[in-house]
This record gives structure tokens, sequence and C-alpha cells, in this order.
């Protein structure tokens, strides 16, 4: 059986299709395969998307640190990568992962949006799953 087989014209060509800002970045939206809840939002350079789709766990840029960032370092936090897309504009990647441990957020939380506008003013809704110090010893 001749199966017809797509061969790339790069093996990073695949790259060039993101539309990349001035400093060489995209945001990168991380949702949870299993129930679609929006973890977190973060940032990754031609490095970090390249390893994560080698790697297949998520690795970030930290602007903050000015470095990569493989998600789950320092608190064993880990996103293992089910499926990547880009949206019709080419300028944000959506990251599906399976979250180890139920957190991704540094404040020990499920997601990163855990405050609701109530009234005119912030209110964290989600509980602390773990207490950021018994996660980053």
């Amino acid at each position: 059986m001749n199966v017809p087989v797509k061969t790339p014209v790069s093996e990073t060509s695949w790259l060039e299709a993101v539309a990349w800002d001035a400093q060489g970045l995209v945001p990168v939206i991380t949702q949870e395969a299993a129930s679609g809840e929006i973890l977190m939002l973060a940032w990754m350079n031609r490095e970090a998307l390249s390893l994560t789709v080698a790697e297949g766990r998520a690795i970030y840029w930290s602007r903050s640190r000015n470095r990569l960032w493989r998600k789950g370092e320092a608190s064993g936090h880990v996103q293992w990568v089910k499926e990547i897309r880009l949206d019709c504009d080419n300028d944000v990647v959506l990251l599906k992962v399976e979250q180890i441990s139920g957190i991704a957020c540094h404040t020990g939380r499920k997601s990163c949006f855990f405050q609701r506008l109530e009234s005119g003013v912030w209110q964290a809704v989600d509980p602390v799953l773990k207490a950021p110090e018994d996660i980053y010893r």
C-alpha cells in the first residue's frame, strides 16, 4: 500500500509560520487537556517552542529571569503537552497539557486565573491547594 508522506521543507519550517513579536516572543495560553480549563498565560521564543515539541513538556521563556523555564523545574508541577495549536493570526500558541499535581500557578492554585472581578474589586475565588513555601523550599 502506497501512503503519501508529507515531507517538510526543513525541520524547522513550521516555526517560520509563527508571527513572533519584536522581542522574538509569542504568547502561549496553556489549557488543561482533560477539562478545558485555562491554566496560565506565558511566553515562548523559538528555542522554547522547538524544545517543547522535542521534549513533549512545556518549556517557556521567562521574561523576568531572561532565560528558558521548564515548567515544573522547581515545583515538580510539570506540564506534559498533548496538543499544540496556533491561532488564526499565527500570533498566539495554545498548549493543551496534562498538568502534573493539578497545580499550575506559583501561588499554589490550579490556575493562574483565580481572581474574579466582583463589585469593582478583584477577589481570590479559587483555593490554594499547596502553600508556595511548601512548593518552593
